[in-house]
């Protein structure tokens, strides 16, 4: 028998490999991170080996108690890595094989390919990543926003549509969308779980198990809510990771849109907002800078995320079934995706926690002219035809404009009715921020009710 450095799928093999080749074919600097997952997997498949009579329990009891001290070795970061460990797997099984002997460790992979044994370790780390890290930090987002909303519920600022000051909102109304946005995303990703936490595990290399493994029974032992049925599409589908990169960029293409208005409202200009210090940095050069780079770098990296979905789709357009080595391009792509992702959402929620609102500035930036539909609202409950009354208040806006009065509420009693006579004096009543956003009480509306119905609504499903 070879020595313990022996490849998985060295015996056909009589030459060395190129040491370029091993570099290049190596996953084990990223794959690594799987640690846990491959460890937990051979513990449940040798028992599913045991089962079906291929091992003693003898054999059983000391394969797992190597595992457990693999396991202690990479949590405590003790262990010792072999220049020719390819992968997580190898280096596993290398391990195990030095701490039981080689004869009974050389059972473990008895019928199971890396083909099974990778991805099956790859849906486990996914799960893990999303309900240890993804869930709960993007939970603790989407909370913030809502404590926020309901706390700051009075403030009122400008909405905006092409950027243009358009109708009056609550501050708490722009928290609430962002936080229906991730809400949805939270949503999303929890049925993604459901979809790909299936079992691959026991479909061999492709053409399924020779020695009739119960393959439910390994499904349930890894916690996974059923089995790929078809052992071809069990080690090549990666549908699951092209979801979850997916998701990652539509979520990222939210929080760069969040990123974008909050650097706007932290400009000088608007002033809407103040960051924290510990979410912003100075300039080299200026010292009067305070940039929101936080910020910056959340809408930055949305940009990487879309790179790394992109590549591997390119990567995996044109294979042919089943399992190729292509497919390695998975991790190191699905791995950055997800850690930029958790890393952004404890960023986003550092930001919101603790920046200042400038209410004074919000208030400020109301303008009357931003009332125009609701006077148009003000002829339409007198019985006039809406279309009629949006021509009537654009009437009022330009004549205003072209007296060069600060706001349509300047216009005098005369002066709106010879536009048209139904104004009367109760058309005063319309210029109030407080009112117009009041008004709006419909369901997902601006109004206090609806704000607030909106913010239950979104803890609900959390």
């Amino acid at each position: 028998m070879s020595d313990s450095t022996q490849k998985l799928w060295g015996g056909r093999f009589t030459g060395e490999t190129d040491p370029l080749m091993h570099l290049y074919n190596a996953s084990l600097p990223y794959d690594y991170k799987m640690y846990k997952a491959d460890l937990d997997g051979t513990k449940v498949y040798t028992s599913g080996l045991q089962k079906i009579g291929l091992l003693t329990e003898e054999e059983l009891a000391k394969i797992h108690v190597g595992l457990d001290q693999i396991k202690k070795e990479w949590d405590e970061d003790k262990f010792v890595r072999h220049p020719n460990d390819e992968d997580i797997h190898t280096a596993n099984e290398r391990r195990l094989g030095e701490i039981i002997g080689r004869d009974i460790a050389g059972k473990v992979h008895t019928g199971r390919s890396r083909n099974d044994q990778c991805v099956t370790d790859l849906r486990i780390y996914c799960r893990d990543v999303l309900n240890e890290k993804l869930f709960p930090a993007l939970t603790s987002l989407i909370q913030v926003l809502i404590k926020r909303g309901e706390e700051e519920i009075d403030i009122l600022m400008p909405g905006y549509t092409h950027l243009q000051r358009a109708q009056p909102i609550r501050w708490s109304h722009w928290l609430s969308s962002y936080a229906t946005y991730f809400t949805e995303d939270l949503n999303r990703l929890k049925q993604i779980l459901v979809r790909f936490n299936k079992s691959p595990l026991g479909a061999g290399a492709l053409a399924g198990h020779p020695y009739g493994i119960d393959r439910e029974f390994l499904a349930e032992g890894l916690e996974f809510n059923g089995v790929i049925g078809n052992s071809l599409v069990a080690v090549s589908d990666r549908d699951f990771v092209v979801e979850l990169m997916f998701w990652s960029t539509l979520f990222m293409n939210h929080i760069s849109r969040f990123a974008e208005d909050l650097i706007i409202y932290s400009t000088a200009e608007f002033g809407f907002i103040k960051l924290n210090d510990a979410y912003s940095t100075g300039s080299s050069l200026m010292p009067q800078k305070k940039n929101a780079d936080s910020l910056e770098l959340l809408r930055g990296k949305s940009g990487r995320v879309f790179g790394d979905l992109s590549g591997f789709l390119m990567s995996l357009k044109g294979i042919p079934s089943t399992y190729d080595k292509d497919m390695q391009e998975d991790k190191e792509a699905l791995f950055d995706c997800l850690t930029t992702v958790e890393h952004s959402i404890l960023i986003a929620t550092g930001v919101i926690s603790t920046l200042a609102v400038q209410e004074e500035k919000m208030k400020n930036a109301l303008t009357m002219d931003m009332l125009a539909t609701d006077l148009a609202d003000y002829l339409v409950r007198k019985g006039v035809p809406f279309r009629e009354t949006h021509h009537i208040s654009g009437e009022c806006v330009a004549l205003a404009e072209n007296l060069g009065l600060s706001g349509i509420d300047k216009l005098s009693l005369e002066q709106y009715q010879k536009i048209d006579a139904r104004f009367a004096e109760d058309l005063y009543e319309t210029f109030n921020f407080e009112q117009s956003v009041e008004r709006r009480d419909a369901t997902g509306g601006t109004a206090k009710s609806a704000v607030f119905k909106q913010l239950k609504n979104l803890q609900s499903q959390l």
